[in-house]
């Protein structure tokens, strides 16, 4: 193999686990690190914190590569997916699978720097995240499936901060659930037209032109059990004024996807980023103070 075809070859490589789109892996983070800093009264172990956003970014390349294995007859029929490498012929099946494998098992390495609990904890996690792929075809709401899959850092850095699973660990579960249902709802949004034509599972599908009132429900279930969550644990006003922040910025998703536009869909999806960000500089602010 020549040079510029190893280079081809690495940029396919690097579309297939999305590292030109880092907000997928933003998105699984940010309730992560939430946990990580809760668990940690606001003073978490740096070894912990690397692990753990290492390990993030490892196993979102891992599910990456495993999604685009098993959506590789129907990502070339999606106008949104059409040109991922498996599906434009660019690397073989067989390739994906490998590389999603080595991930899967850098991440596991560094599991087994944590402690038993975590390690368990990490079994399930990874059985979730391989079933993922193949829940939307039989599954109506998958986007549920992949909240539970995407909040699943938050029980593993309570696991390895404070060795038990206390309340908080479960209100700030439920909240990343309901955090990965919306922005996945309204992703789901912007492929409704070309799932349906495959035959594929998704909330849009599903709730039809209940979707915008699901997403911004969802939304609200968030906020309210992340004010819960506040007042149990007695934080202090940056954590409101971060979370004030997040609400504002869902409110404005509201503007985005009642249209149900391709465009204002998918630009909700990705701000959701910065909700995320706000929730986390609100509870390192409170810790802070």
């Amino acid at each position: 193999m020549d040079f510029a075809a190893a280079l081809r070859r690495f940029d396919a490589y690097e579309r297939l686990i999305r590292l030109d789109k880092p907000i997928g892996a933003l998105l699984l983070l940010w309730p992560t690190l939430w946990a990580v800093w809760i668990a940690g009264h606001g003073r978490p172990l740096f070894e912990t914190v690397l692990i753990f956003v290492v390990g993030t970014i490892l196993m979102r390349s891992a599910g990456c590569a495993l999604n685009d294995w098993a959506d590789r007859d129907f990502d070339g029929k999606v106008a949104r997916t059409r040109d991922r490498p498996l599906a434009a012929g660019e690397i073989a099946p067989n390739e994906a699978l490998v590389l999603g494998a080595m991930f899967a098992v850098c991440a596991f390495g560094l599991v087994l720097f944590l402690n038993r609990f975590a390690i368990l904890l990490s079994v399930a996690a990874l059985a979730i995240a391989c079933l993922y792929p193949f829940a939307k075809r039989v599954f109506p709401l998958p986007q549920i499936f992949l909240g539970i899959a995407f909040s699943f850092g938050v029980p593993m850095a309570f696991a390895a901060s404070i060795n038990v699973l206390p309340w908080e660990c479960w209100v700030l579960f439920a909240a990343g659930v309901c955090y990965g249902f919306a922005y996945d709802t309204e992703y789901a949004m912007v492929d409704r037209d070309d799932d349906l034509k495959v035959g594929i599972h998704s909330s849009a599908i599903t709730l039809g032109r209940y979707d915008v009132a699901a997403v911004m429900g969802s939304y609200l279930l968030m906020v309210a059990l992340l004010v819960w969550l506040g007042v149990g644990m007695r934080l202090r006003w940056p954590y409101y004024t971060g979370l004030a922040i997040a609400a504002a910025m869902m409110i404005y998703h509201y503007t985005l996807i009642r249209g149900r536009s391709r465009e204002g869909c998918f630009r909700a999806f990705r701000h959701n980023n910065w909700v995320g960000l706000a929730i986390f500089v609100g509870i390192v602010g409170s810790y802070w103070l």
